[in-house]
C-alpha cells in the first residue's frame, strides 16, 4: 500500500468562461501521506478552500486528477461517490456550518452515519463513543448548539466528523473563530485522535504558528499555486519563496524559530 493517501494530481479550477475566466488554482499537485497532518498555508483569496473543496469532489476540477489510495476518484458519481465520502470528512471555520441549530447534537453527530446506511443501534452507540472521543458528555445528545461554548461546538463538530471513522479529514481554519487558550486546548485534541485513529488530517489556514503547532508538513498557496513545501521546521527556519517569508514576517516574534 503506497504511502500516499491522497495524490493531488495538477488540479487546475477556472470559474467563468473566455476572457472572463477566473484561474483559482492554477496546475496545483501535492500529497498526503497517510497518517500524517499537512498543513496548507496561505492568505485571503490564496485557493486554499477552492482547493479544499475539489479535494472532497464538492466541485469537479477543470483539468487534473485526484487519487484516494491509489483510485482515482474525480470522476466518481452516485453510491460509489457516497462510499467515498464516508472515507473523507470536513470541519469548518465555524461550526454552525456542520450543526443545524434545529437538530439535536444526537442528530447532527449521526448525520454522516445516516447517509452511510448504518442501522439505527449501531448509529447510536457510534455517536456516543465520537462524543466521548472529543471530551462532550453524553446528556449532550438531547441538547441543541446554542447551549455550547464556541469551544464545545468546535468539538461537537469535530466528533461528527470523527463518528464515520474516517481515513482523511479536511479541517478549514478550525481554530481560527477560537479564543487562544480554547484554539490550543483544540489543536491538542486533534493530535491525540490522529495519534489514536491514525487520521491523516488536511489542515487549512493562514497562520504559520497553528501550522508549526500541529503540522508535520506544510505546503505555502500564493495566488492559486503551491510555492512551497517542506516540514514545518524547514518552512519556519529557512523559508525559500518570497511569499512564505513575507508571512513570516508578519507573524508575532515570539512564534518564529
Amino acid at each position: 500500500m503506497s504511502d500516499d493517501v491522497l495524490r493531488v494530481k495538477n488540479i487546475t479550477q477556472r470559474f467563468g468562461h473566455g476572457e472572463h475566466a477566473m484561474t483559482a488554482l492554477d496546475d496545483v499537485s501535492l500529497d498526503v501521506r497517510r497518517g500524517e497532518t499537512l498543513g496548507l498555508v496561505g492568505e485571503s483569496g490564496s485557493g486554499k478552500s477552492t482547493l479544499a473543496r475539489a479535494i472532497l469532489l464538492m466541485r469537479r476540477p477543470t483539468a487534473g486528477s485526484l487519487e484516494f489510495d491509489g483510485e482515482d476518484v474525480t470522476g466518481l458519481r452516485g453510491r460509489a461517490l457516497r462510499r467515498h465520502r464516508r472515507r473523507i470528512q470536513m470541519v469548518f471555520q465555524d461550526p454552525n456550518d456542520s450543526l443545524d441549530p434545529r437538530f439535536t447534537i444526537g442528530r447532527s453527530v449521526a448525520e454522516p452515519l445516516v447517509a452511510a446506511g448504518m442501522a439505527t443501534s449501531e448509529r447510536r452507540m457510534r455517536v456516543y463513543e465520537a462524543l466521548e472521543q472529543v471530551g462532550i458528555p453524553m446528556d449532550a445528545v438531547t441538547r441543541y448548539p446554542h447551549e455550547f461554548s464556541g469551544g464545545q461546538r468546535q468539538r461537537i463538530a469535530i466528533a461528527r466528523a470523527m463518528a464515520a471513522e474516517p481515513e482523511f479529514i479536511v479541517l478549514d481554519e478550525p481554530t481560527s473563530a477560537l479564543d487562544v487558550s480554547v484554539q490550543a486546548q483544540v489543536l491538542n485534541l486533534l493530535v491525540r485522535l490522529q495519534e489514536q485513529t491514525g487520521v491523516t488530517y488536511l489542515f487549512i489556514t493562514h497562520n504559520l504558528a497553528v501550522v508549526h503547532h500541529i503540522a508535520h508538513r506544510v505546503a505555502v498557496m500564493h495566488n492559486g499555486r503551491v510555492v512551497e513545501e517542506g516540514t514545518g521546521e524547514q518552512v519556519m527556519s529557512d523559508p525559500q519563496h518570497p511569499y512564505t517569508q513575507g508571512l513570516l514576517e508578519s507573524m508575532p516574534v515570539l512564534y518564529r524559530t
